[in-house]
């Protein structure tokens, strides 16, 4: 029996070392803020999301090797959006 429970304890420190060790990512999305920006660089990318508008994140992507986008999970009022859209008529 003793020779089982050291081969488990050794099994679970060994996974939480190397989960330990794993980097953690931070959210890269704001939610509050529309537009996105992905700048591509030799060792990988990185996301940044303080943009109120395309253009404006289009001038700081200008002569870079980057891509602007809407922010996936920016907050919007559903209200907002269906206010905005003709009524639908029902067929």
């Amino acid at each position: 029996m003793r020779p089982i429970m050291n081969a488990i304890q050794l099994v679970a420190g060994l996974l939480g070392i190397t989960l330990g060790g794993a980097p953690a990512a931070a959210q890269t999305y704001d939610p509050r803020l529309p537009v996105c920006i992905e700048v591509y660089t030799i060792d990988g990318s990185n996301i940044d999301c303080s943009f109120t508008t395309i253009a404006q994140c289009a001038a700081t992507a200008s002569g870079r090797s980057a891509q602007c986008y809407a922010n996936p999970y920016a907050t919007q009022s559903r209200q907002q959006s269906l206010a905005s859209s003709p009524p639908r008529r029902n067929r």
